[in-house]
């Protein structure tokens, strides 16, 4: 029997999170507005699980909550009466803070290991199984050899794509030093983002050759997905709950396709070639095939997609006997564009504009300001219109 591998997809907030069920997910994770290790992403509410539960079941997809920053003892009171609400609304909580774990366990909620524990042998994942996890996220560090002892033990889940933290399974104090914003509480700045240079005693200064020192080439494992497959991974995670819809779209598809079979030389190469169109900052194996090495390093200080969104406007109005939407424009649009469409329930909708009209007369282009019609498959009303370029 072929094995049944799950695809997890991050949500950030409920565009993302539809986009992800669209695009193929098994699963989705997200986190609450607190006790979740990103805490820039919009994050959901508890009444939102109620919502969330709604749209996931009826696409039987399994949802996966998020508690997984360190806990202090003023915020145990707090934790406690949150896993109590989130009871049987969710599938399993992801964390390792062991007040997390004891919750868990006293209120039967499922739960996984998360890669914070740093997980990374076989006696490790042996202790959180009798502890009563269901499944490790184990540490980034590890190579699939490694990965292939551990996964005879337990239900292992790995990240497959998206950011990287140059620390040990992002256990860095610099965004801390620098502004008192812990990485461990979900609050990281991403100095390590930033190109630096080195000066002396004397003040004289000297730029590197390649000056994102701190700064690693996003995780992708696309070249390579049989290998992880036989490494015995059985969840395969899409990092990017700071990402956007159209991110999420793209990567979920291309890696879904990947996992349902194995793909051709030029189906790889396709592949890699629509991940390169979101954000990345260049593509690294991690450690799974080997040490990474200066090449590991990101060239560039933010995205390096080979195409960009630019907010163009927003849906006025759904004619949905003859599918076309009106647009209040914020810059131009014109005949030919490729252009996305947003929205918390709509997700993400991609369209080529083949015909605009402007008070019913067909137009070739139309300037801010001014509201067009456009056919587009169903959105809604106050959904955000993206023009892409390339």
């Amino acid at each position: 029997m072929k094995k049944k591998y799950e695809l997890l997809a991050p949500a950030g907030n409920f565009s993302m999170l539809v986009a992800a069920i669209n695009a193929g997910a098994d699963a989705v994770y997200f986190g609450l507005k607190e006790f979740s290790m990103r805490a820039a992403a919009k994050n959901f509410a508890i009444k939102d699980l109620v919502k969330i539960e709604k749209i996931c079941k009826s696409k039987h997809v399994k949802r996966y909550l998020t508690l997984n920053t360190i806990i202090y003892d003023s915020e145990l009171k707090k934790i406690e009466a949150t896993i109590k609400k989130v009871k049987n609304k969710v599938d399993a909580i992801i964390c390792w803070d062991f007040a997390v774990i004891q919750l868990c366990r006293k209120y039967k909620i499922p739960f996984f290991i998360s890669t914070q524990a740093s997980v990374a042998n076989v006696k490790a994942a042996k202790f959180y199984k009798k502890l009563g996890a269901k499944r490790i996220v184990l540490a980034r560090e590890l190579s699939l050899k490694q990965i292939k002892q551990i996964s005879k033990i337990i239900d292992i889940e790995c990240f497959a794509h998206g950011a990287m933290c140059v620390a040990l399974s992002g256990r860095c104090f610099t965004s801390q030093f620098l502004f008192n914003k812990s990485a461990n509480r979900g609050q990281c700045l991403h100095p390590c983002r930033r190109s630096y240079q080195i000066e002396d005693e004397e003040k004289n200064k000297l730029k590197l050759e390649n000056n994102r020192v701190l700064s690693a080439k996003d995780l992708c494992t696309l070249p390579f997905i049989e290998k992880m497959k036989k490494a015995g991974i059985s969840g395969f995670k899409i990092e990017g709950r700071n990402r956007d819809p159209r991110y999420v779209d793209a990567v979920i598809r291309v890696y879904k396709k990947a996992l349902d079979k194995k793909l051709s030389k030029k189906e790889i190469s396709e592949g890699l070639n629509k991940l390169k169109k979101v954000y990345n900052r260049g593509f690294s194996s991690g450690f799974y095939l080997k040490v990474p090495t200066s090449d590991d390093f990101a060239k560039v200080e933010h995205s390096a997609s080979t195409e960009k969104k630019h907010f163009a406007g927003k849906v006025l109005h759904y004619f949905t006997k003859i599918n076309v939407a009106t647009i209040k424009l914020s810059s131009g649009l014109k005949v030919g564009d490729e252009i996305i469409v947003l929205g918390k329930t709509t997700g993400l909708k991609k369209s080529k504009i083949e015909r605009i009209e402007i008070r019913k007369k067909s137009v070739k282009s139309a300037k801010k300001g001014e509201e067009i019609g456009i056919k587009l498959p169903y959105v809604r009303k106050n959904d955000e219109v993206y023009l892409i370029r390339k």
